[in-house]
């Protein structure tokens, strides 16, 4: 007879190259089924188990946050979750990531034009009284405090 495949938290935390304390995390979540008990008290994983934590660190890595991968989740385990549903994941995610990446692109602006509005001497101290910073997005002005 063919044995059912089973291991402990400790087995399935090594087989998918994560801690025990987020296979823990992920149950608390409920982004991983409840592992079935044993006589013993102890938790008995299974292939489904490594299956979906394979899925969630997948979409981790494609930039999708665990409130996001847990309403995936039901729709993909009920058999829902098919290529349309999969290409409106990733379009979304793309636009949010083209948002980020043109916030980061200000940000970057608004640093180098800081940079370039240094005023002060690089041997110097400045003091945080000499720093003042307008507006968001305005230029910022560092003055150089000289005791003479």
């Amino acid at each position: 007879s063919k044995r059912k495949f089973t291991m402990k938290i400790g087995e399935l935390a090594s087989a998918t190259n994560v801690s025990v304390d987020t296979l823990r995390y992920y149950e608390k979540q409920r982004l991983l089924e409840p592992a079935v008990r044993t006589v013993n008290g102890y938790r008995s994983f299974g292939e489904s188990h490594v299956a979906r934590v394979q899925f969630i660190r997948s979409a981790q890595a494609l930039g999708f946050s665990l409130a996001q991968i847990v309403e995936i989740l039901p729709r993909l385990a009920a058999g829902n979750f098919g290529r349309r549903e999969i290409e409106q994941q990733l379009s979304a995610k793309l636009a949010e990531i083209d948002t980020q990446i043109e916030k980061l692109q200000r940000v970057k602006t608004n640093l180098l034009s800081t940079f370039d509005a240094l005023t002060c001497d690089p041997g110097l101290p400045v003091s945080s009284a000499a720093v003042t910073l307008k507006q968001p997005g305005a230029r910022v002005r560092i003055k150089g405090l000289h005791a003479k």
